[in-house]
This record gives C-alpha cells, sequence and structure tokens, in this order.
C-alpha cells in the first residue's frame, strides 16, 4: 500500500516535533519534509508533491494562508495553530480539520480519521483563492466557466464565483488543456459542462452548459470546437 506523504510546517521546531511523535503512530504515512517558513514550505511541496500538510496559520512575514494562496495545486490540510480566531476561516476553507496547540493526542487520532473519509486524489487538482474575506479550495473540475475581469479571472463553481488575481492569457497557460477550451477573447469553458452546442449564422457556436450559462465562440475558436467535439 502507497504510504501517505506528509510535510510539516511550523515556524516553532517544538511544534514540528510533537506532530512527528504523533504520528509515529501511523505507519501508513511518510513524513517526507519539514519547514520553518512559507517560502522553504513552497519550495518543498513544488519539488516532493506531498499528500497531506500540517500546516501553522500564524508564521511570520508570511501565513499559512499566504502559502495555500501562492500554490497551483494545493494538498489536503489540517491547520495547527494557537490563535482559535482562525478557527472559523480555516473551516470555510473545508480543510480536513483544525487542531489547536497543544494538540491532544485523542483530537489528533479524530483529525487522523476524518483524513481517511477524504479521498486524497492527485487526480483533483485544486487551488486556494481568497476573495474579499472568504477562503476557498476550489477543484478545477468543479469550475464550470472561467471570465476575463481586468486584471483578474473571475471563476465560477457550483453556485459560488470569486476573483483570481491572474490574466485569462496566463492562467490559460497552466489549466489542463483536455479539461477546458477557451470559446472566445474573455471566457474559457469547461468542456465537461457542455449540454448542447447550437450552431449560429455565419459559422459561429453557440455552447450551452449544464449550468444555464451559454458563451458564445468566436470565429477562429468555433472552428477548433467544432473539430474537438465533432460538431
Amino acid at each position: 500500500m502507497k504510504k501517505l506523504k506528509v510535510l510539516i510546517i511550523d515556524d516553532e521546531r517544538n511544534a514540528r516535533e510533537e506532530i512527528k511523535l504523533l504520528l509515529k503512530s501511523y505507519p501508513d504515512v511518510e513524513i517526507i519534509g519539514e519547514a520553518k517558513n512559507a517560502d522553504d514550505a513552497k519550495e518543498q511541496i513544488d519539488i516532493k508533491k506531498p499528500d497531506l500538510l500540517f500546516l501553522d496559520i500564524q508564521m511570520p512575514e508570511k501565513t499559512g494562508f499566504d502559502l495555500l494562496e501562492s500554490l497551483e495545486n494545493v494538498p489536503q490540510v489540517i491547520f495547527t495553530t494557537a490563535y482559535d480566531q482562525y478557527a472559523v476561516k480555516a473551516f470555510e476553507v473545508s480543510a480536513i480539520d483544525y487542531l489547536m496547540k497543544p494538540i491532544r493526542e485523542e483530537r489528533f487520532a479524530k483529525a487522523m480519521e476524518q483524513l481517511k473519509m477524504k479521498s486524497v486524489s492527485k487526480n483533483d487538482d485544486r487551488i486556494f483563492v481568497k476573495d474579499r474575506q472568504q477562503y476557498h479550495f476550489i477543484s478545477w473540475n468543479k469550475v464550470h466557466l472561467i471570465e476575463s475581469m481586468d486584471n483578474y479571472a473571475r471563476l465560477f463553481f457550483d453556485d459560488k464565483n470569486v476573483f483570481l488575481k491572474t490574466s485569462l492569457n496566463l492562467l490559460e497557460q497552466k489549466l489542463d488543456e483536455s479539461l477546458f477550451f477557451r470559446v472566445n477573447r474573455a471566457q474559457i469553458i469547461n468542456l465537461n459542462y457542455i449540454d448542447k452546442i447550437i450552431p449560429l449564422p455565419g459559422g459561429k457556436l453557440k455552447v450551452l452548459l449544464k449550468t444555464g450559462d451559454a458563451p458564445e465562440a468566436s470565429d477562429r475558436q468555433s472552428v477548433k470546437l467544432k473539430k474537438l467535439v465533432k460538431t
């Protein structure tokens, strides 16, 4: 059985040692590294690709939330902190759990049980977005439409939408081209959400999504879309 790869991130050495000690009871977990700040953690995450982060929220210079915002793909997260003011925010972003320091053994065991109930999958790429005062973990599979809004990209998922500080051109380069298609200068769609495609006069196509959105493909992209879906 493949072990769960874990990275421990905390600016306090004693806190990192505490988590390492607690993890000794879990033979299916492999600690692949530890970091004392967000920059070091990002470097390790990019290289080692952990499945799970034990993440302190309040760290010098950059917080745990700042770290998550900087990642292109976000692993599963269990937050650890001494500051209960962050509890609500942590649960808003759908982390696996939130552990208060000092961490009690029975509370740690409960968090690990929560982890078992969630599938830790490399195929479910997701990002972390702070939009106004809300924090979100967003699975790319659930994003059905992306729109350009000046220097931001507006992501539509479930019944929500958030703003990501990036241009549509830069974001398009990072997206899975087997999942997303740019229909015009201002919009990208998730191909899995296509309900039907309607031909328009002049050869253009209107794409009806299962969500009710109906973006119109440009001339050039209509040609590409026809080839892609064999319309």
